[in-house]
Formats: C-alpha cells, sequence, structure tokens
C-alpha cells in the first residue's frame, strides 16, 4: 500500500519548484497562487534567498505550493491508499487527497501563517531539539518544570522536538541533559509552536477552518494530533483546529501507517526529512515485530 507524506516547515530552499512551472499547469497554479497571495511568492521559490524564504509568510505557503502542485503534476500515478502530513504539511495532504480545494487550502495555509506570527510576536518563546531520550522521559521532565514547556513533535524514536517559553525551554535544556540527552538543540524557530503559547493562533484559525468545505478525501489522512485513519470531514476539521496547540505525532502516525499496510512511502515536496525519518521509526518496529518493513 501506498503512503504519500507532505513536509512541514523547514524542508524549504530556493529554487523549490522551479521545474515545475514549466508545464501549463504547474504555471497556472503558481500563477492563481501569486494572485491569491498578493505578491509573487513564485519568484521567492525560485530565486529568493534564504532569508526571504524564511519569512513565514512565505514559508509555509511556499512549502504548500511545491507539495500540492508536484503532487498534481503526477497525475493518473498519484494514486494513495493513505496520506499524512507533518504539520504545515497536512493542509498539503488534504489537497492532493481532495478533501479541500487548492484555493481553500492556500487561503488557510496564508491565514496560519499569519495567526501564528501574530502569536509569536505576543510572547517570546522557542522549541528545542531533544536527542537520545525516551519519550516518556522528556515528558515527565517538562511536567515538573513551573513554566510553559511541551513536547511538541514526536519525530522518530530518540528525536523530540519540546516546545515552550525561552526560560521554559533553557531550563528543560539543563534539566534533560543531566538525564542523559545526547543533545538539547535550540531551534532558530520563530515561536513555541504546537503548544499552548499557540492558543491566540488556534482560536484565531478556528473561523477559518470551519468556514472552509472539507469532503471526505479520497484515501483515509492521518494527522498529527491523532494518527488513526481518517475520512469524516467534521473530525478532520476538529484535528485541524487542534493541531495548533497539539502535538505532532509523527513517530505514532508512521507506526501507525505500517500496521495498516503501508510498505512503500513517497514524499512529495521539498527535501527528503520525512523519507528518514519513516526509515528510523521502521528501524525500531522491526526490532520490536510491531510493523511490516517499509
Amino acid at each position: 500500500m501506498k503512503a504519500y507524506l507532505f513536509p512541514g516547515q523547514g524542508a524549504q530552499f530556493s529554487g523549490m519548484g522551479k521545474e515545475l512551472y514549466e508545464t501549463e499547469m504547474a504555471r497556472e497554479l503558481f500563477e492563481k497562487a501569486n494572485h491569491i497571495i498578493g505578491f509573487r511568492i513564485s519568484d521567492i521559490m525560485f530565486s529568493g534567498t534564504e532569508e526571504e524564504l524564511k519569512q513565514t509568510s512565505v514559508t509555509q505557503p511556499a512549502i504548500f505550493l511545491h507539495s500540492v502542485i508536484l503532487a498534481k503534476s503526477l497525475g493518473d500515478d498519484f494514486k494513495p491508499d493513505m496520506v499524512a502530513g507533518h504539520s504545515l504539511g497536512e493542509f498539503s495532504a488534504l489537497v492532493a487527497a481532495s478533501a479541500i480545494s487548492f484555493e481553500d487550502g492556500l487561503k488557510l495555509v496564508i491565514a496560519r501563517a499569519n495567526a501564528m506570527q501574530k502569536a509569536c510576536e505576543l510572547q517570546p518563546s522557542t522549541m528545542a531539539a531533544i536527542l537520545g531520550l525516551a519519550d516518556d522521559v522528556v515528558e515527565k521532565i517538562c511536567a515538573e518544570i513551573d513554566e510553559v514547556v511541551v513536547a511538541a513533535n514526536y519525530n522518530c524514536p530518540g528525536q523530540l522536538v519540546i516546545s515552550g517559553s525561552i526560560e521554559g525551554i533553557d531550563i528543560a535544556c539543563a534539566k534533560l541533559t543531566e538525564a542523559g540527552a545526547k543533545r538539547a538543540l535550540k531551534l532558530n524557530v520563530g515561536g513555541a509552536f504546537h503548544s499552548p503559547l499557540m492558543e491566540p493562533a488556534r482560536i484565531e484559525l478556528k473561523e477559518a477552518i470551519e468556514n472552509t468545505t472539507i469532503l471526505p478525501p479520497v484515501c483515509p489522512i492521518y494527522q498529527n494530533v491523532d494518527p488513526r485513519p481518517q475520512t469524516d470531514p467534521e473530525k478532520i476539521k476538529f484535528n485541524l483546529i487542534t493541531q495548533l496547540t497539539g502535538a505532532v505525532r509523527w513517530t505514532q502516525t508512521v507506526e501507525r501507517m505500517l500496521a495498516d499496510g503501508a510498505d512503500e512511502f513517497i514524499e512529495v515536496g521539498p527535501g527528503k526529512v520525512l523519507q528518514g525519518l519513516v526509515k528510523k521509526v521502521s528501524r525500531e518496529a522491526q526490532t520490536s515485530s510491531a510493523a511490516v518493513p517499509v
């Protein structure tokens, strides 16, 4: 069974999507996106600087566009048995699986980027990657800290990203290092994504999601906050809204896809980060005889 995966923020690079623009279908979608966004995001994607691409208002729609247009360029070869997206990639996955229209998906991503940026400006906050500790150890230590700090991205066994206030992250990094983490690396991000500090963004985006038409996707989507296969539009909406303050349970998502029969994972979008995470999750699953190999 084929599982198509869609990357999130951080996968961007200068030149992304440029080769797609050569086809008429892709060119029409890029130009439609330029009109909706109000500036030529395609020019920034194709030849912008790293600094330009790192702006949240550019990064999120750029990755969405690259992923969705690439999926559409596959034509009849795009035949997913299941889809999933990492954080932002969940919106790409839903559009690729025909649950949300291209225009509505792009508008939601723009609204999401703006809402997250505003939430970041309300309170300085950050994230950190914790390597080499069991998830439950990280969760326990974070819960004991009298600051906002939570497990945010369960990327693969031994790699968990925490999110919270700057002071909370500093305290957590020190305590997790003492507990035996191989590394506790603060990330160069604008804020505490997938934490309670994104509550203002969740509230702002909630209305936009509720007012968007979402249809049953052509195949099940495995969402970040609840990695069970989902096709019900109302539950998909609920999970999308919850995603901004909830954790990205990527490890659990891949484990469930493997258990449900996925034997081929295809990453659609810039980079191959998700392929690497899948291999690590799969390797762990094979060791415990919990799933089929990729």
